[in-house]
């Protein structure tokens, strides 16, 4: 049904009278609006912006056109610059054909071939000479408080550790999760002596292919040139290598591939060893300055003292630009990837304009940069932010939230991490919409998107994806578009089924969320069993 946030009483007649009305108006509110959302997504998700990759000319379109759409449905400017956060970035790329590398056993050397065995992500501290022995150190991981560490008696003195993704079954999810992020695992290997990493991708739980993978190696890498706010410092060489060509690294150190997937599907240790093989490499890596733009835009609060604080929606802009071609295409357009998560930040904030809602607290409408590069526009401005960082109570975050198929079920990233988890099954039972826990908690997308650059400033967060039934044909047709349309040329606007009405009750959700959560009288806390309460904890003794 659809509602529009009530500040004065009405009769319990009247709430009858009016119920009639809203429902059979509801479907066809939810229709203009998914109409409205899809509009956006067109434009964004156009083959003119050629995939708005951050720091290009498409992105800046797009850009451009949010902070007029944010104008238009009269957001005041929330940036630094106007409707615009600058931000600054070092741009890496690697020069491939003055680029070699090599697995060296004894006196034989094996050249390796870019995009075939395996590639580099070239960093601010790429070597360019590398001469390194390697260790295989399971899933990389050291966590003191779980009682695990993969790193006890390894001698990673000068070697280039390498780990199978993922992460063990005996950690907790949302612990387990946080410490398979690059930035944590590189901290504990980093300390440990390790000049380099070299990640081999689970082949039984990897979302896309090899062949996906690879072909976009050669975009560039971005970091912030912010070197205070760098996950990565220190890392000499960065390799991703390809699971079906990994018995060849794997050669003379008398275990395999098979061996070290076998113990991960049963849940067992893996085995961590010295490995016989050493890598070569020469690097060379073209370095250039970039700068793009976050884009914010604001409604005011009605309180006198409670619209010093903000509620962010936010959503990311950009995406992966041009790559290999798949099928004569090489575009990669973004449109649930995440179009979809801006059209209707553009939407809710039209919602908050046409209902004549005032909310007590502030709103602020966040589309950001470099979130394929490692959430990097929403990090620099959870810790650049252009209003007070304490006053930032939430954030609510939308990313390829997939409306493949009707609205009846809400996964919710996030869902029993803070006191925002109440309000969304609230709001989810008002609209007669079933509110569920991650489906896929192994994914780790609660840390893969732009409410983790907040969530480790201490600010709770929620993510969303429409959720199913398992066994379900819903379960189905989500899964087959990550395998098949993810990170590919194929999430276009040609691509089919999107459900332009559910995407339209699913921002209308989303606009009674940020509303109740901007009128409450307290902040949004975390609950006291949460493992991300520890950031807040942490910034409260600093």
């Amino acid at each position: 049904m659809r509602r529009f946030p009530y500040r004065q009483a009405i009769s319990a007649a009247a709430v009858m009278i009016l119920f009639g009305a809203f429902a059979a108006a509801a479907t066809n509110d939810d229709k203009a609006e998914g109409h409205r959302w899809w509009d956006d997504v067109k434009y964004l998700a156009s083959d003119d912006l050629e995939g708005r990759m951050t720091g290009s000319p498409g992105y800046q379109a797009a850009a451009e056109y949010v902070a007029e759409r944010f104008k238009k449905e009269e957001l005041k400017p929330g940036g630094t610059v106007g409707y615009f956060q600058p931000v600054q970035f070092e741009s890496h790329q690697i020069d491939e054909v003055r680029t070699t590398l090599a697995i060296v056993q004894g006196e034989k050397k094996t050249d390796l071939r870019l995009g075939k065995e395996a590639f580099l992500r070239p960093t601010g501290d790429t070597a360019k000479q590398i001469d390194a022995g390697m260790v295989f150190v399971g899933y990389g991981m050291s966590v003191p408080e779980a009682h695990y560490d993969d790193l006890t008696g390894m001698d990673l003195r000068g070697k280039i550790a390498v780990y199978l993704t993922g992460g063990p079954s005996t950690i907790k999810d949302p612990l387990r999760a946080h410490e398979e992020s690059t930035g944590e695992r590189w901290k504990a290997l980093k300390a440990a002596g390790a000049i380099g990493i070299a990640t081999i991708p689970n082949p039984s739980a990897q979302e896309i292919p090899w062949e996906r993978i690879a072909g976009n190696r050669q975009r560039p890498s971005l970091e912030l040139a912010d070197a205070t706010l760098r996950r990565d410092q220190g890392m000499q060489i960065a390799m991703t290598i390809n699971p079906s060509d990994a018995d060849e690294f794997l050669a003379g150190s008398g275990h395999t591939m098979a061996e070290i997937v076998a113990a991960a599907k049963a849940k067992q240790p893996l085995p961590r060893f010295a490995m016989a093989a050493k890598i070569r490499a020469t690097i060379t890596v073209d370095n250039s300055p970039l700068e793009s733009p976050n884009v914010a835009g604001v409604i005011e609060g009605s309180d006198p003292e409670l619209k010093k604080e903000y509620v962010i929606v936010s959503a990311h802009l950009d995406h992966l630009g041009k790559g290999a071609a798949v099928n004569g295409d090489d575009i990669y357009n973004g449109a649930m990837d995440n179009a979809s998560g801006v059209a209707a930040l553009i939407q809710i904030a039209r919602d908050f304009r046409e209902s004549g809602t005032k909310p007590k607290r502030s709103v602020m409408f966040l589309a950001v940069c470099g979130e394929e590069e490692g959430e990097l526009g929403s990090w620099y401005f959870a810790n650049h932010p252009s209003v007070p960082e304490k006053d930032i109570v939430a954030d609510i975050n939308m990313d390829m939230f997939m409306p493949l198929f009707p609205l009846k079920y809400l996964q919710v990233q996030g869902l029993d991490e803070s006191t925002l988890g109440d309000d969304i099954r609230a709001v989810g039972k008002a609209d007669g919409i079933d509110v569920i826990e991650d489906e896929q908690p192994q994914a780790n997308r609660f840390i893969r998107s732009d409410q983790y650059s907040f969530i480790q400033r201490g600010i709770p967060a929620l993510a969303f994806k429409f959720g199913y039934v398992k066994g379900s044909r819903e379960e189905k047709i989500f899964n087959d578009w990550v395998h098949t349309r993810y990170h590919a040329p194929s999430d276009d606007v040609d691509q089919k089924p999107i459900d332009q009405e559910a995407a339209g009750k699913f921002a209308h959700m989303l606009f009674l969320l940020a509303d109740r959560v901007a009128d409450q009288a307290a902040r949004p806390t975390w609950e006291p069993t949460s493992f991300f309460r520890r950031f807040a904890e942490e910034k409260q003794q600093n």
